[in-house]
């Protein structure tokens, strides 16, 4: 007999071999009907699974979270049987779960266009509502490839002969239709529901390579329920809407060119705001005691060698060999060389904790095909800054970089936070041990701060190379999420170039590095906050706070005194002057996201008055110039100035 554990603790013997269904049987059929799936040990399983073993189980339903991308598998099958029901001769490749949906790859003549998209999702239907049970066969490789080839499915024969021989080679029916699949799935086609939808059609290459065939890649999305999917679908709209990209060109903020791939371009009024996210910081960095550096852009191999870069970091890098035949490189990172300046000059314990920070200017390779926007770029602006400790100054200096943390994003709106610890990765320099004390001081952190009810996780093996991290997650307006800040605990790299301080024994001590960043990437932040507030900044963060606008040109001379006395004030401030109606010139400056627009006309000159329309509103207010301004000018003034002067 075998003991099966559940949930609850209690345990119940059972003849080996038996299946997961029979077991949801025995103790309710309502239970085994609602049951689509099991996880045995934690592991997601078919319900139809034997267990053979002393296990524990647990029965998910359809509406449990971890049933989602079975919903999702499943819904990819159903795909490829629609899609080689109505287009006989189509060949199947793959089809894998990814985040937000699934695809599936097809290779036919003539590639699928968007417009096939409802014959496809009425077969779907058709499909779903036959409920074919799922069925799992394990196949030898002969039948499988004899299976394949005489169907013409040339993909699936080569996909059976990388299966390693260690493996087993699963088949799946559901019905008439199979497929070759991993699992696991659900218990029957019906369980994918009607809550799906297909998205776009795109080419893909067989295998990712450009020397093989190309092929037709459908993307669906499918939900638990009908909501689900209607309030996904309404967060891609808002997301269109939204597109930083977009929101630059009507702002006029920024471009990209192919001369300068993953570069930007900043216009005037994106560089104004670029350099206001600057000032902030800068302002929370003196007020923490950081002090600003800055160093080289390009640095010899032999710095990027010692420090490890070179060794697990190259293929992400730019390099450029000189006449001399001097290797170099453009810097990935700030951190090597704030160590040059930790060690530029006798440290003494008393100077320790030791926090410098720089805006450095960085460079890494990504493929053209992950470049988006200002979101993922090849050169980009960190707010890094580097703390050298004892290790007994590790849990209150990061403490005091996570209080700063979300004081920063909530002055930018953002409430919403998640922290995770990211764990050591396989590529890494340093010992276990090392790491272990590393991971360990992080996660006293984390214990801290989820006592302070803010939300934390684990991620496994997602830290740097040099150490585990800190990594702080918020989430936008139309929830979605950003990771940004980070905290590194650094046992490694001070080390390696031989940093020092004389510790209170009178003995060389290596210090301990944090790494931390609260934007992260300038460029990507500034993006977030363009789609957070969907171009509407606040006005502190407008580029281009007030546009001053004439109804007539009697008003041009009262209305450049309106420009002259806000930029006196300090207010970001433009004018339009020219000859055209009133509400061209609001709708335009509507579109560019100007915050505020004080209108002049012959009534406003004469009473000294200015009539003041926001952003997003139809009313109009009018008041006194002086007044008007002042209201403007408090309105305007940084959140951490504003507490500074309480």
């Amino acid at each position: 007999m075998i003991s099966v554990t559940f949930p609850d603790g209690a345990q119940r013997q059972f003849a080996p071999g038996i299946t997961g269904l029979d077991i949801a049987k025995g103790i309710s059929p309502s239970l085994a009907k609602r049951t689509v799936a099991m996880t045995v040990d934690g592991a997601l399983a078919d319900l139809a699974d034997p267990i053979s073993k002393d296990a524990r189980i647990e029965f998910v339903g359809r509406d449990d979270p971890r049933a989602l991308e079975l919903i999702r598998h499943d819904a990819a099958h159903v795909l490829a049987e629609a899609v080689q029901s109505l287009w006989p001769g189509t060949q199947v490749t793959i089809g894998p779960v990814i985040e937000n949906g699934f695809y599936y790859d097809f290779h036919r003549n003539e590639p699928f266009t968007p417009e096939d998209f409802a014959a496809i999702e009425k077969k779907m239907r058709e499909i779903i509502a036959r409920d074919a049970p799922f069925t799992k066969e394990v196949w030898s490789r002969d039948q499988a490839i004899a299976f394949f080839e005489q169907k013409g499915e040339a993909f699936k024969v080569e996909l059976v002969g990388a299966i390693p021989a260690d493996q087993d080679l699963k088949i799946y029916k559901q019905g008439d239709w199979l497929d070759l699949c991993r699992g696991p799935h659900m218990t029957s086609t019906g369980k994918v529901g009607s809550a799906f939808k297909l998205m776009k059609v795109a080419g893909a290459y067989w295998r990712g390579d450009s020397t093989k065939p190309m092929l037709s890649r459908i993307y669906g999305t499918a939900f638990a329920r009908q909501e689900d999917l209607d309030a996904y679908l309404h967060q891609l709209e808002e997301a269109e809407r939204r597109d930083h990209r977009r929101l630059a060109r009507e702002m006029d903020l920024f471009h990209f060119q192919e001369e300068g791939p993953g570069t930007v371009f900043w216009h005037p009024k994106g560089w104004t705001l670029f350099q206001t996210l600057i000032s902030y910081m800068r302002r929370r960095q003196n007020a923490a005691g950081y002090t600003e550096v800055n160093t080289p852009q390009v640095l010899d191999r032999a710095l990027w060698e010692t420090s490890g870069h070179w060794q697990t970091y190259r293929e992400n890098m730019f390099i450029t060999t000189t006449e001399d035949e001097r290797v170099f490189a453009l810097k990935p990172m700030n951190c090597p060389g704030h160590v040059q300046i930790f060690k530029n000059g006798l440290k003494s314990y008393r100077d320790l904790p030791l926090k410098i920070s720089e805006f450095g200017i960085v460079h890494r390779y990504e493929p053209s095909g992950a470049l988006h926007g200002v979101m993922r770029v090849r050169a980009f602006t960190q707010d890094d800054a580097h703390i050298f400790c004892t290790e007994d100054q590790i849990m209150d200096e990061a403490m005091k970089i996570n209080d700063m943390i979300m004081s920063v994003y909530k002055d930018f709106g953002f409430e919403d936070v998640v922290l995770k610890l990211s764990t050591r990765p396989e590529k890494r320099v340093g010992g276990d041990e090392v790491w272990d004390k590393a991971e360990a001081a992080l996660q006293r952190v984390l214990d801290k701060v989820a006592e302070t009810g803010i939300r934390t996780g684990i991620n496994e093996g997602e830290g740097a190379f040099y150490g585990p991290k800190l990594e702080y997650t918020l989430r936008d307006a139309i929830g979605r999420e950003w990771q940004c800040g980070t905290t590194q605990v650094d046992f490694n790299m001070p080390g390696l170039f031989g940093a020092f301080y004389i510790a209170a024994n009178s003995e060389k001590t290596t210090p301990v590095m944090i790494h931390r960043a609260m934007f992260g990437s300038l460029e990507r932040f500034t993006g977030i906050l363009i789609e957070h507030y969907a171009g509407h900044l606040p006005l502190w963060l407008s580029p281009l706070q007030v546009m001053v606008t004439t109804i007539t040109q009697e008003a041009d001379d009262y209305a450049l005194e309106v420009i002259a006395a806000a930029r006196k004030l300090g207010l970001r401030v433009e004018g339009d002057l020219r000859n055209e109606k009133i509400n061209y010139k609001v709708r335009e400056h509507s579109l560019a996201k100007v915050p505020v627009m004080l209108v002049a006309g012959r009534k406003e000159a004469a009473e000294k008055t200015v009539s003041i329309r926001r952003l997003g509103s139809q009313e109009q207010k009018s008041m006194p110039l002086t007044e008007a301004l002042a209201m403007l000018v408090a309105e305007a003034v940084a959140p951490d100035v504003k507490r500074e002067s309480r």
